[in-house]
C-alpha cells in the first residue's frame, strides 16, 4: 500500500471532517465572545450611572463654614480671661467643647446667631486646653477644627482664708466669710468666682468690706439643717493687675440647731431660745458705764475654754490681764466676749454691770465645774450662734467687727 494515491472517495470525506470541525470552533468562539462583550458592556453601563449619581450628591462637597479659634494652635502664656474666643463665617456653631489636660470643662455658650462662642468663666492658670469646634453651613454640611494651648504661669497670686471650715456644723448666724491675702481691684471678677448655695435653696448675697474680705449670707438667719455648698473657682481670676488667684476648692458645712440668745444689758440677763423655745434666763454682768457693750446682733467666732485677756491688746492699757479666762467665746474682732468670771462675787451677776464691755456669766476659775451657767452656756453652744445685745447705752456694733453683718440692713447689703 505505500506509494498508492488515495482514492477521491476518501479524500473528499477527509476534507468534509476538517469543514466540519473549524464550524464547530468558530461556533464556540463566537459564542464566549459574546459572552465576554455582554458582561462588560454591563460593567460599563453601570459604573457611568453610578458615577452620574455619585456627582449630585451634596455630603461629598466641601462645607462651606469656616470655624476660627483664638489663639492660634499650640499657643503659650495665654491669658485667663478674654483670650478664648470662638466664631463661624458662612456657617453657624452647632457644638464646642474646651477641656483641660485632666478633662474638665470650660463653661461656655453659643450665641443666638451661631457665629460665636464665649467662655461663662475664666480659664485656670498654668494650664492646657483642648478646643474642639463644629459648624454647618447652609446645606448642612460639617467643619471643624481643634486647637491646643497652654494659659501661662503666674508670678502673683492670693487665695482665699475662709470661714467655716470644712464639715463643720455652725449655728444659724453663720456667714461665709473670705479674707484674700491680697487686696483686690476687680471684685466683680472675684466675686463671680465664687458660688455660694443653699439646699433648701434661699437667695445668697455677697457684700464686700474694704478690697480684702467678702461675706456671704441670706437675708434672714439660715433655717436649722441647711447644708451650704461654697465653690471657690479662683484659680486664674486676676484679683489686681498682675495678681491671680491659685485656689480651687469646694467647702460644705451644715447648719444646725438654731440657737439665738438675748443679752438684755439693764436687766443684767440672757434669755437662751433654742428652735424657737427658751430654754434657759441666765444672769449676767455686762459692761459698766465706761466701758459699755456693744449693742447689736453679734456671732460668736471662737471658743476658748481657757484663754488670756489682756487689756493691753483692746486699747485698755494696763487696766487688767487675766490669764485664766474660763469659757471664752468670741463676739468681735474688737475683744467683745461672752465669758466665764470666777473672781466677780455671786452677787454681781444679776444686778449689776461691771465689765469693760464683755458680757460675764459666773464660773469657777480652770473651767472645771460643768454645774455653772458659764460652763452650761459654753457647752451648749457653737461657733455660728447669735447672741444679741440690747438695752447697752452704746452703739450698734459694726457689720465687719467680727461676723456681724446682720447689723447691716438687707437693701444696703446688696448694694
Amino acid at each position: 500500500m505505500n506509494g498508492q494515491p488515495i482514492s477521491g472517495a476518501s479524500a473528499r470525506a477527509g476534507r468534509g471532517r476538517g469543514r466540519g470541525g473549524a464550524g464547530l470552533l468558530a461556533l464556540v468562539l463566537g459564542v464566549l465572545l459574546l459572552l465576554v462583550t455582554a458582561c462588560g458592556g454591563g460593567d460599563d453601563k453601570s459604573s457611568d450611572d453610578k458615577g452620574k449619581k455619585d456627582s449630585g450628591k451634596v455630603e461629598n462637597a466641601a462645607s462651606q463654614a469656616v470655624v476660627t479659634i483664638a489663639p492660634k494652635d499650640g499657643a503659650s502664656s495665654v491669658a485667663t480671661s478674654g483670650a478664648l474666643k470662638v466664631s463661624a463665617a458662612k456657617g453657624k456653631l452647632t457644638a464646642v467643647t474646651v477641656a483641660d489636660d485632666k478633662g474638665a470643662a470650660v463653661e461656655g455658650k453659643i450665641s443666638a446667631d451661631g457665629a460665636s462662642w464665649q467662655p461663662l468663666q475664666h480659664l485656670a492658670g498654668s494650664t492646657k486646653y483642648k478646643v474642639h469646634a463644629v459648624a454647618k453651613d447652609t446645606d448642612g454640611r460639617e467643619s471643624a477644627k481643634d486647637t491646643s494651648f497652654t494659659t501661662l504661669v503666674p508670678k502673683n497670686t492670693f487665695i482665699g482664708q475662709y470661714t467655716p471650715e470644712e464639715g463643720s456644723t455652725v449655728g444659724v448666724g453663720m456667714p461665709v466669710s473670705i479674707n484674700f491675702t491680697r487686696g483686690i481691684t476687680d471684685p466683680a471678677a472675684v466675686e463671680k468666682a465664687i458660688k455660694v448655695t443653699a439646699e433648701p435653696s434661699v437667695p445668697i448675697e455677697g457684700h464686700w468690706f474694704g478690697n480684702d474680705r467678702l461675706d456671704f449670707r441670706p437675708e434672714k438667719y439660715w433655717a436649722a439643717g441647711t447644708k451650704v455648698t461654697v465653690k471657690l473657682n479662683l484659680d486664674g481670676v486676676e484679683g489686681r493687675p498682675g495678681v491671680y488667684g491659685k485656689q480651687s476648692k469646694t467647702v460644705k458645712f451644715t447648719i444646725g440647731r438654731s440657737q439665738v440668745s438675748t443679752v438684755d444689758a439693764s436687766a443684767h440677763r440672757m434669755k437662751v431660745v433654742r428652735d424657737g423655745k427658751q430654754i434657759k434666763d441666765i444672769p449676767i454682768t455686762a459692761g459698766a458705764p465706761s466701758t459699755t457693750t456693744y449693742n447689736g446682733q453679734m456671732v460668736i467666732s471662737e471658743k476658748y475654754e481657757v484663754t488670756r485677756m489682756n487689756g493691753a491688746t483692746v486699747g485698755f492699757g494696763g487696766e487688767y490681764d487675766i490669764k485664766d479666762v474660763p469659757h471664752a467665746m468670741r463676739l468681735s474682732n474688737s475683744g467683745t466676749f461672752v465669758h466665764g468670771n470666777y473672781w466677780a462675787s455671786s452677787g454681781t451677776f444679776g444686778s449689776a454691770n461691771v465689765s469693760h464691755g464683755c458680757v460675764g456669766l459666773r464660773d469657777a476659775r480652770g473651767a472645771g465645774d460643768s454645774s455653772t451657767p458659764a460652763a452650761w452656756f459654753y457647752n451648749t453652744s457653737i461657733t455660728g450662734d447669735v447672741v444679741i445685745v440690747k438695752n447697752s447705752k452704746d452703739k450698734q456694733i459694726s457689720p465687719e467687727n467680727g461676723l456681724n453683718g446682720w447689723n447691716m440692713p438687707w437693701a444696703e447689703w446688696i448694694k
